[in-house]
């Protein structure tokens, strides 16, 4: 690696950006007026929109009270001392009469409102009384998918009412008599006589929720009401001699401990994280773009790759030009927002801006804490924008590839932005979410001990993503033929008969994907069903219906799907699911090795316990149910292990596993097929833990050149912590786990049995054995694909340089 080279690039890649009047504009120049014309324009927005005025037509207004401190209508409008402000008042215009129809728009729609007054009533209460008996209707719970009987006269009705009352956003229908039915209420309560407040007449605020001018209409009148409600109610009390504060027994009296810095600190970290991430993706969108799929357009890139510089001291030249941009863009956003935010907070008369009064802005470790975040961030998305850019034809291709990434990490940042979402363990070792949660965290508190004790963590974990994605990216560097692709049309026609004509021996790279997207969306779309299946098996005491749940899963969802592309799309199907006979050696090993991995496995996942969100209830409860001594241990056994050995094996040590490898690197197929295998557990604990199963189990899969070691490992896994769950709380087993000798191995604690040092040294020594066998052992060469062999064309190859292919 020579330095000198990448300082050389960088420099020439930086003074070409530099020199891009889009580019300039896109980090320096938007920024700087992006923000300040976004704060002017949302000020107009809601000027404009709050002054626009909103027809409410009044039914009844004679029977409203008379009563001076009770007027709900003064001077052709809503009384304004139950406004806000009183410049609210214009932003809803009153119509009670016909009088007051004359100068609108919509006069004669608005006059046939107010000649409709019996026909709105008498539909109004008929929607009621219907509205009533289908609460009671609900009450009796109906199985589910039953219609109430008289829906269809409800909704006619409502259409019919919507109909009449065209032309007014609100209707406000005051009960006849209403003035009186108040005085009587006061004058009895004021003699302290027995009344029957539920069958008292009220108001009624007739609205279209699917209107938004009818539901912000609806909105201020329903607060005018609340502060008339509150007038009515005090002179109630009044006139009935009784103390103000009656209503209110308690009314507690709020003590704010905040400062205005802390305000200031908790304004900044609600939405500071969210414009850090987005800033620093969007600023190595653009560049990363113009510096690979750009080179390739404009015939630069031989030139460049017959420089003295190494591949991966031009990918990190380009590498380091992106992430300065990046944090560029960043940290350029941050200012401009920070500052238009507290300039409009201070010179805001009213709203909400108001209340956050002057903001401070953020303290000197926050910004360095932002700036120290920022780094691993802007490092993972400058590493995988550019991998997306070299491999995209085009700079149009290099933006369809990097939009969905765009779209990813707006979502992640989004569920960061919760206010019920806070920094665990779990969130340590997801990319982007960490380093979001952190600073968060160290935007409202940077002295926050909950942000130190994460920091080290989060960094160690962004930076090693950040180093993968370089990696990535200098692979994709490597390839010639992703260098020098041509573009090409897709005829999805030509493209369907070359996948079902020219079928190869195993399936693809692409296919492997498609397979576990596949099963993936089968999930996602039948959690319906299995989340009625779970109700029904929470109500079944034996527990047989969710056993047939689990077993409908995995047959159908994940061998059916593999099974089928590997019959359409596949001429091998035996080498393609490694149906042969495995290497004894290899399958000995596998029916061995989980007996020393599963007590530290175990162990792990106990001490680990605490990183780890907890397992809803209702799932705890349908696993015991499942579990129980009730149910014969053949059939736990077949649920719980054969089953999930057979049809998991057949599915990503099968057919995806045989697609990854057609690159012929068997770590990289390894792994991919490992997190894959963990993502479809769903659950955060089983996907830590099965991920790490699923690197073993590809390893045996290679080694072995058959299924049936990997199968025979996944069962014996699985049987054991069935037989465990199943006998470890009897009384007879901890009396012999108690004995004088097995003590030193065994320990019975809270009705289960954990294991204790001695033995755990052994099964890590017995582990550690196993898998380096495993490692140290050549795979068994049926298990690899059998095109992309680079020696397959040349028969006079050495025995020795050919047998080398494939051995990771």
């Amino acid at each position: 690696m020579r330095w000198k080279n990448i300082r050389l690039i960088f420099t020439r890649e930086v003074r070409d950006q530099l020199r891009d009047r889009r580019t300039l504009f896109m980090v320096a120049v938007l920024p700087i007026l992006l923000y300040p014309a976004l704060g002017l324009g949302m000020v107009q927005m809601m000027l404009l929109f709050n002054v626009q005025a909103r027809t409410v037509v009044v039914l009844g207004a004679d029977d409203l009270p008379t009563t001076p401190s009770l007027r709900l209508i003064q001077k052709g409008n809503f009384n304004a001392r139950y406004f806000d402000s009183p410049g609210e008042v214009e932003t809803l215009r009153v119509i009670a009469d016909p009088d007051d129809t004359e100068s609108l728009k919509h006069k004669d729609r608005l006059d046939g409102i107010l000649a409709s007054e019996s026909k709105i009533r008498k539909l109004v209460n008929q929607i009621w009384q219907l509205d009533e008996e289908k609460i009671a209707w609900i009450k009796e719970r109906h199985p589910a998918g039953d219609v109430f009987p008289k829906q269809k006269e409800m909704q006619q009705l409502k259409d019919e009412l919507a109909e009449t009352t065209a032309g007014a956003d609100v209707v406000l229908l005051v009960p006849k008599d209403f003035a009186e039915h108040i005085h009587d209420l006061n004058r009895k309560i004021a003699a302290r006589e027995t009344i029957d407040l539920d069958s008292s007449e009220r108001p009624y605020v007739i609205k279209n929720s699917a209107d938004e001018k009818s539901m912000v209409a609806a909105r201020r009148v329903q607060g005018i009401l609340d502060r008339w409600e509150d007038a009515v109610l005090q002179h109630r009390l009044q006139e009935a001699s009784l103390p103000q504060s009656l209503p209110q027994p308690v009314n507690p009296i709020q003590v704010d401990l905040a400062e205005d810095k802390q305000r200031s600190a908790f304004v900044w970290s609600q939405f500071f994280p969210a414009i850090l991430v987005i800033m620093a993706v969007t600023g190595a969108f653009y560049p990363s773009v113009d510096l690979a799929a750009g080179e390739k357009e404009r015939g630069t890139m031989e030139t460049l790759l017959i420089s003295p510089a190494a591949r991966s001291e031009i990918v990190i030249g380009k590498f380091l030009t992106v992430l300065l941009f990046s944090m560029a863009t960043a940290l350029l956003n941050l200012a401009s927002m920070g500052f238009t935010s507290r300039y409009m907070a201070s010179v805001a008369q009213d709203g909400m801006m108001e209340k956050l009064g002057n903001l401070a802005p953020p303290s000197a470790a926050a910004i360095i804490w932002m700036i120290v975040l920022l780094i691993p961030l802007a490092s993972l998305f400058s590493a995988l924008c550019l991998a997306l850019a070299t491999f995209a034809r085009s700079t149009k291709e290099g933006q369809y590839y990097l939009t969905p990434l765009l779209l990813v990490t707006m979502g992640l940042t989004v569920f960061c932005l919760s206010p019920g979402v806070e920094i665990s363990p779990l969130h340590v070792f997801l990319p982007i979410v960490g380093v979001a949660l952190l600073l968060k965290e160290v935007l409202a508190d940077p002295t926050s001990t909950l942000a130190l004790t994460y920091a080290l963590p989060v960094l160690m974990g962004s930076i090693g993503y950040s180093l993968l994605a370089l990696w990535w990216a200098i692979e994709q560097f490597s390839k010639e033929n992703v260098l020098f692709r041509e573009a090409e049309r897709f005829d999805l026609r030509l493209w369907v008969q070359h996948l079902f004509r020219d079928k190869e021996a195993t399936p693809s790279f692409v296919e492997a994907f498609c397979c576990f997207g596949l099963i993936m969306m089968l999930q996602f779309f039948s959690m319906q069903y299995m989340q009625q299946a779970a109700v029904a098996s929470a109500q079944d005491p034996t527990g047989v219906k969710g056993l047939q749940q689990l077993l409908v899963q995995q047959i159908a969802l994940i061998a059916t799907p593999a099974l089928l592309m590997g019959v359409l799309f596949t001429t091998d199907f035996r080498r393609t699911f490694r149906l042969r006979m495995p290497s004894w050696s290899v399958l000995g090993v596998a029916a061995i090795l989980p007996f020393f991995l599963h007590p530290l496995v175990k162990e792990m996942m106990t001490l680990l316990e605490p990183f780890f969100p907890p397992l809803p209830p209702g799932v705890v409860r349908v696993m015991k149910t499942m579990s129980s001594d009730q149910q014969p241990l053949w059939l736990l056994l077949l649920a719980f292990a054969a089953t999930p050995a057979i049809c998991e094996e057949i599915a990503f040590r099968g057919f995806i596993l045989s697609g990854l490898s057609r690159t012929r690197r068997i770590g990289l197929a390894t792994a991919l097929s490992a997190i894959a295998f963990g993502m479809i557990h769903m659950i955060p604990q089983q996907v830590f833990y099965t991920s790490l199963m699923g690197l073993v189990l590809g390893l045996i899969a290679f080694r072995g050149g058959s299924l049936l070691p990997p199968i025979a490992f996944h069962f014996i896994f699985n049987a054991l912590n069935v037989v465990l769950n199943r006998y470890a709380a009897q009384e007879n087993v901890i009396a012999t786990l108690e004995g004088p000798v097995l003590n030193w191995f065994f320990a019975c604690e809270d009705g289960g049995v954990t294991y204790r040092w001695p033995l755990l040294t052994v099964a890590a020594i017995g582990a550690s054995l196993g898998i380096y066998w495993l490692i140290s052992k050549r795979s068994d060469p049926r298990a690899l694909p059998v095109i992309n062999d680079p020696f397959a064309a040349d028969p006079s190859q050495k025995p020795m340089e050919r047998s080398a292919v494939g051995v990771s």
